[in-house]
Formats: C-alpha cells, structure tokens, sequence
C-alpha cells in the first residue's frame, strides 16, 4: 500500500485525510514504477486506475478526481467524480463533498493541499512557476470562501517539488516574476553573476500562502528531481533523455 508524506498542520485536523504521495506502493513498472498516477503518461491505463483506486483507498475516499491541469490559475468546484475525459481544465479542484477526493499530478511542480474543516472545504491546487505567479493559490482560497471557508481558519501544505539547487532557470523567466516585484528576487540565487538564474519555488508558493493571510502553513522539503528512489520528475526524465515520465499524486478528503 502507498506511504504518502503528511503535513503536521493537515494531519491534526479532524474529518480530513490527506497525502502527498510517493512513487511507491503501486503496480506500474519500468520508468513508471510504481505508483504512477498519472492518466496522461503512457503507462498501462490498467496499472494507473489501479494506483489511483489504492490512493483513494488509502484515504478513504469515494473516488480521487483530477483536473487537466494547463499550468493555468484556474480553480474549479468538484461536487461529484467525473470521467477522464470529462475532466476541467483547471489547475485547482475545491469540494464541499464529503468522500470526494481531490487531487493533483505532478513531476516538479508544487503540490498545495488546503483545508478548512470548519467549514468542511478542502482543496488541491498544482502550483507550477506559471501557474502560481499568475494566482492559482488566490483562485483555489476564492473557491473556498464562496462555500464558507475562513483564511483565518485554512490550513495548507505545500508538498513535494523540485528544489531550487536542481530548478535552473533564464533571465527571461526571472524577469517575468521581477516584473510583479522586485522583491520577488530573494526567490532566485546565483552561484556567480556570469551563471544562469536558480528558483525556488516552493518558496514562493509559501509567499503566497502568507500574502494571503492563510492560518497555518506547512511546507514539505523533499526534491523531486534529486529523490529519483521516492519520486517523479519531468526535469531529471528529459536529462536522462528518458521517454516519458510518471506522475506522484497529492490528494485531500473530507471523511
């Protein structure tokens, strides 16, 4: 069964489970071994429902939905499972539904889990660069409030994702996020000015939990790209010049 990494902050609450998945405790083999969960891959669909029905056993869930995510700042409501190809595309799914898990895929990106068990929201959003400068943490804390959730009174975790010394960038990357503010540089470090640019963006999705004014914030450190036993990776695939890749899943419930 899969071992999932868990934030302290989510852990405590009642009537919520969650679980930023691992590669492991899956069927799938070869690159995608073993808990590939990813539906757009080229893994056996077969061992990919298997992976994701073990996920939502896991929590305890009805089923586990995903969006088809476009690196947008798009959330949407999940008020029941959808089919795959009736998936939105959206880059942060938000319920009120007890049982229904929501979730996201990723293979760098930023993983964000939220709950607010008061108002008994739960939330996933798949924070890539894009996706999180251009507000997908803000649209996914919107979706919330509309069905009663409280910022004071969320709490989120941002899960596993390539870290900033494997996260080489361009000027041009750089730029779009200095154009927003120049204080978003602390965000970039450089071993000598000749060098290209390195993000960090798990840091910046932390800024942006506090910038807008979330209760509790946790962050789980582990890179994706360097953890190649623990997790998948887009970067280290195409530097292993490898023909596909997996996807880990992160997923939140309200039991």
């Amino acid at each position: 069964m899969p071992k999932p990494l868990t934030a302290d902050c989510l852990a405590a609450l009642p009537g919520v489970a969650h679980g930023f998945f691992t590669r492991h405790g899956g069927v799938s083999l070869g690159d995608y071994a073993s808990l590939n969960c990813g539906l757009g891959s080229k893994d056996d669909p077969v061992a990919v429902h298997e992976n994701r029905a073990r996920v939502a056993a896991f929590l305890t869930a009805r089923d586990v939905v995903t969006a088809h995510q476009v690196h947008s700042p798009t959330a949407v409501v999940a008020e029941h499972a959808w089919s795959q190809d009736q998936r939105p595309r959206a880059d942060a799914i938000v319920t009120a539904t007890r049982g229904l898990g929501v979730g996201v895929l990723t293979a760098d990106c930023a993983p964000v889990l939220f709950a607010d068990p008061e108002a008994g929201v739960v939330a996933a959003a798949h924070a890539g660069w894009r996706g999180a400068l251009s507000g997908v943490i803000e649209s996914a804390l919107e979706a919330m409030e509309k069905l009663g959730a409280r910022r004071r009174r969320i709490r989120a975790a941002v899960g596993p994702c390539i870290g900033q010394a494997a996260y080489e960038v361009g000027p041009e990357f750089e730029q779009e996020f200095l154009r927003q503010g120049m204080a978003n540089a602390r965000f970039f470090s450089r071993q000598s000015p000749q060098l290209r640019p390195h993000f960090s963006l798990a840091a910046y999705a932390e800024h942006r939990l506090l910038q807008a004014g979330i209760g509790e914030i946790a962050s789980l450190a582990p890179c994706t790209y360097a953890n190649a036993d623990d997790f998948f990776s887009y970067r280290r695939s195409r530097a292993q010049k490898e023909p596909d890749y997996g996807r880990q899943i992160s997923a939140i419930v309200l039991t």
